[in-house]
Order: C-alpha cells, then sequence, then structure tokens
C-alpha cells in the first residue's frame, strides 16, 4: 500500500513531516550557523554498492556512488546523452577508428595529491588488459570484457580476443589508446564508470590485493571494500563505508578542478525497501531517494516535495537461459512464455506513467527501433496450445527474482514477478520461486546462467542501440545460454559498421531477427523518477541515471 490518506490525517502529516524535515537537516548543520555549504546532503539508495573500485563492478548502485568520486574521459552532458569531455577536454579518433587520442585537462590531482598525466591514463588501462586469475571472471570485469574483450592472456576458452592493443602518452597532457577492430562501443565506452581513473599509488597498492574464488562465490579485494585505498580525481573523496548501518561518506574534494561541490558531506544509506525510503524522506531523516514507487509521486509532491522524472532510457526484460532447462532450447516454449504474460498489465499497475509495453530489445528512444518485429500479444490459451505442439504441457521452471532492490526499470520486483508467476501458472507453466538478494547473489547467480527465467533489465550507459543488443547478443553468454552464429555475425557487422545511418538500418535488422528467435521478452520501458526534499536543490536529473551529487546544495 502507498500513499493513500484521509485529507485530515494528510494535512496532519504534512505539518509534521515539514518539522521532521526542519529538525531532520538542521541537525546536519554545522554549529557555526555557517550554512548553504557546511551541510551534509543524505541519500536513500535503493541497494548496496558491491564494490569501491568501479573497475570491479556493474550495477548502477554501485556507480551512483563511485561517480561522486572517480572521474572518466569522456562523460554525458547534464540532463542529456550527448558525449562531453571528462578528464579529456577533447578526443578524436583516426578514420579508421582504431586509435583514440584524447587531450587532457591540466591541473588535475587526485584525492591522494597525485597528479593526472597520460602515463597514469595508460596505467589504469594496462591493468585492466593484464588482469588474470579471478579478476577475469566476468563478475569482477564485465564491461572490460564487453568494450574491450579480453586480457593480455586469456585464462578461459570463453573469454572474447582482446581488442585493447596499448596506449601511449606522447606528453604529460596525453593519452592515446589503440585497438585492434573499430567498435560502436567507441567512443561511448570510455565514458563508463567502470573506467574511471585511478590516482598512481592506488593502483600501486591494489597490485598488493587479490579477489579469489570462481563461479558464483567471488571475494572482493579487500582494498574495494573500505575507504582509504581507492582514490580518483572527482568532486567528492570516499571516506568511510560502514557496513553495519549500510552507509558510505563521501566527503567534499577541496582541490577538485571543476566547480566545488556544493555540501560538505555526502551519505548514501541503503534503504532496500521503497516504503522505507519514502518515510525516510517524509521524516527528514534523508534528503532525497531513487525510484519512486509511481503510485507515491502525486502523494509526494502534494505534500511539497521535489519529484522530477529522467526520460526514458531503460528495458525490463524476462531472461530464458536456454542452457539450464531443455525445454527453454525449443522456439515454441519460449513462444508460450511470450504469450503468456500480460506486459500491459504491468505497465499498467507497476510502472509510472510514460511506461510502454516493450515490443524488441532496445527502447522506442534509441536509434535502431524496428516497427516491424514480430509482437506476441497476451494470450494464455495460445501459450498451451504452443507447449502441447512442443510436448512441454507439463513444462516446470525455476524463476529467480530479485529481493532488497529496486531498479529503475523494476519499481518493484517481488510484485512484477507475482503477476508473472500467475501469469505462467494460467497458460499451465509450474513455476519454482527463487528469491535472491540483489548483491552480490542475484546478479552474480543471473548472469552465470543459475535460472531457468529471471527478472533484469539494463538502464543504457550511452546513446547506442549497440549498448543494448551488444550487451546481450554479441556472443554466447551463460545468462542465455545459446549459440547463434548468424546473430553474432549480425551483431559483429553492426559493431564494425563506421556509417552511422547504415549502423541504424543494421540495428533494426537485428531487433527484427532477435524478436523472431526470441531469447527472451522484453516487457517495458519506463520513466524513473527520484525524489528530493522541498529545501533542496537538486541535481540535473540524468535519463542514463548518472546525476552528478556535486550539483546538489540546500536552499
Amino acid at each position: 500500500m502507498r500513499i493513500a490518506r484521509p485529507r485530515a490525517a494528510k494535512m496532519f502529516a504534512a505539518v509534521l513531516t515539514i518539522g521532521l524535515i526542519v529538525t531532520g537537516c538542521a541537525s546536519d548543520r554545522d554549529d557555526d550557523g555557517s550554512g548553504g555549504d557546511s551541510e551534509t546532503f543524505v541519500f536513500g539508495a535503493a541497494g548496496d554498492p558491491a564494490s569501491l573500485d568501479p573497475g570491479l563492478a556493474s550495477d548502477g548502485e554501485t556507480f551512483r556512488v563511485t561517480r561522486q568520486a572517480f572521474e572518466t574521459l569522456l562523460d554525458h552532458e547534464p540532463g542529456g546523452t550527448e558525449l562531453v569531455g571528462g578528464l579529456a577536454e577533447t578526443w578524436e579518433s583516426n578514420p579508421e577508428g582504431t586509435e583514440w587520442t584524447f587531450n587532457l585537462r591540466d591541473g588535475v590531482t587526485f584525492h591522494d595529491g597525485e597528479e593526472l598525466t597520460g602515463e597514469v591514463i595508460c596505467a589504469n588501462f594496462d591493468r585492466w588488459y593484464n588482469w588474470s586469475g579471478t579478476y577475469q571472471n566476468t563478475t569482477l570485469s564485465y564491461y572490460w570484457q564487453t568494450v574491450f574483450g579480453g586480457f593480455a592472456e586469456n585464462e578461459s576458452e570463453e573469454t572474447p580476443d582482446p581488442n585493447y592493443v596499448g596506449c601511449e602518452a606522447p606528453d604529460d597532457l596525453t593519452a592515446v589508446i589503440e585497438v585492434a577492430e573499430p567498435s560502436a562501443n567507441y567512443p561511448g565506452g570510455f565514458s563508463l564508470q567502470a573506467f574511471g581513473i585511478h590516482s598512481p599509488k592506488s593502483l600501486e597498492a591494489y597490485a598488493a590485493d587479490e579477489a579469489s574464488g570462481e563461479g558464483e562465490n567471488i571475494t572482493f579485494p579487500d582494498y574495494s571494500q573500505e575507504a582509504g585505498t581507492a582514490f580518483g580525481t572527482g568532486p567528492f573523496e570516499i571516506t568511510d563505508w560502514n557496513k553495519g548501518n549500510g552507509e558510505i561518506t563521501l566527503t567534499r574534494f577541496g582541490d577538485y578542478w571543476g566547480e566545488a561541490a556544493g555540501v560538505d558531506e555526502l551519505v548514501f544509506r541503503t534503504i532496500p525497501e521503497e516504503d522505507a525510503r519514502r518515510q525516510a524522506l517524509q521524516a527528514g531523516d534523508i534528503h532525497g531517494y531513487d525510484l519512486v514507487a509511481p503510485a507515491d509521486v502525486a502523494a509526494l509532491e502534494e505534500d511539497g516535495f521535489q519529484v522530477p522524472t529522467r526520460d526514458v532510457f531503460n528495458l525490463l526484460y524476462l531472461g530464458i537461459t536456454q542452457d539450464s532447462n531443455e525445454a527453454l532450447g525449443e522456439l515454441e516454449v519460449r513462444q508460450a512464455i511470450a504469450h503468456a504474460i500480460d506486459r500491459e498489465n504491468i505497465v499498467n499497475t507497476q510502472l509510472p506513467d510514460g511506461g510502454v509495453v516493450a515490443t524488441q530489445f532496445v527502447p522506442d528512444t534509441v536509434d535502431g527501433f524496428s516497427e516491424d518485429v514480430t509482437t506476441y500479444e497476451h494470450d494464455p490459451e495460445l501459450a498451451r496450445e504452443l507447449l502441447a505442439d512442443a510436448g512441454q504441457e507439463d513444462l516446470a521452471v525455476d524463476f529467480c527474482y530479485p529481493t532488497e532492490v529496486t531498479r529503475p526499470y523494476m519499481p518493484a520486483p517481488a510484485d512484477i514477478y507475482e503477476l508473472l508467476r500467475s501469469d505462467l501458472e494460467e497458460a499451465g507453466v509450474a513455476v519454482n520461486p527463487v528469491p535472491l538478494k540483489w548483491n552480490p547473489d542475484y546478479t552474480e547467480t543471473t548472469r552465470d546462467g543459475g535460472c531457468d527465467i529471471y527478472l533484469l533489465g539494463w538502464t543504457g550507459d550511452f546513446n547506442d542501440a549497440y549498448n543494448f543488443l551488444g550487451t546481450w547478443f554479441a556472443g554466447y553468454q551463460k545468462e542465455w545460454g545459446f549459440e547463434n552464429e548468424e546473430l553474432f555475425d549480425m551483431m559483429a557487422a553492426a559493431s564494425a559498421e563506421p556509417d552511422v545511418e547504415t549502423r541504424v538500418g543494421l540495428y533494426q535488422e537485428i531487433n527484427e531477427y532477435v524478436m523472431d528467435f526470441l531469447p527472451g521478452v522484453p516487457i517495458s520501458s519506463s520513466p524513473p523518477s527520484i525524489a528530493f526534499a522541498p529545501d533542496v536543490n537538486p541535481p540535473t536529473v540524468s535519463p542514463l541515471t548518472q546525476e552528478n551529487f556535486a550539483e546538489v546544495s540546500f536552499t
């Protein structure tokens, strides 16, 4: 149940809330009465980060924190998807798209006092390229493998060939990165938070620490689990991670090269349940939170809170792992699952205004979206017929869904799971529920192919359809569990196509092919909302969910 109160109770709550907010914010201010620039901003996060080293992560909750401390060569315009300079003021490539030159900003220092140079950029990229052992597990190097392929010495046949060739620094403020083949991942990939640049001293310390484990049982290196070793160049420095309280504290970096952060301290406090985050905001315990439940938006705005909505740039899908259940390798069975689920009902009951049923694996806001894909209407009777034709009337599946988290594309995972479970059972599919904590259990299990079907989604990292399609279908992945060389070849051709208009046409053909092959079921795209207290100057909201919290201040 969301916010639905009688008028009198609502007015009383509003008065109480305002009082609590004033009390809560005042308790965060310094006793010297200096006001505006000496405050702590507390943000309610939906989940714990996995690591303080963004290079080891692939999830938004980690990147929301590390993005404030680690900067990348390229960035995105505030509130948009256009690439702009980050640590590099300008950049260019050779005509072949295989050599990328970055002209760095002058006078940039790390939190530990080290200077940014071209050699430091190269040291970071060389470190990722030379990862070995557990670091080659996709749990820790997902983005490296997605954007730059494999490593100097691959240790598994499943690891892709490396596309990274090397990096040179012809002078202090220039770095030149060479890749073997052009790719649609460049230059957008250089904006990924996973490639945030670390200080030379941090890199030296990391070398003395190791990750361990394999499969679903990865132990992150110690340096990534406590503050004090990982230093970037961002407007905030990570100064404490209290796992018992679920809080990460960042402190304003006084020598930041750009505009100083608007608050002294930034605290991310994990509050997994949306209702609890809303109540914490209303009580003045936090000053903002993400992923507002659609049913709460109007009531929060009526009580004076700010609830900006991002543009649509995400996709929720039902993943199907063909390797994990032989029946799922049959096209008729996957078609039956697609016809069994009522996606319109999910959009109407679970998503905010502006949510739409997805017909393919890119949102309709991305170039490459096709109007000519095969669609699968909700039809339980047809689903039963398809299962019967496939001889799978007794189909049973393990259905994984995440707990203790909400995502921009998935406001209420348990509620969405229940709707899908009911739909599947109506079509005759027996469902075994497998709830898993988001970090690390769920992300690792799904990525390792440990579920028959599962809920997952994607918020675009940069504005190219390859960032959606290539993320899933460029080659064999355990989470999908299929080999389809025709599809992989189509993806490779699109990735290597330098002409943007031609590449968009190839993406449309791929979308049509994918929806015939049906490796999973796209469910929806939706505009996630984020909430702030009335006395906050909020950051510019980003369709990529890449808000810069240095823009935050109090009124």
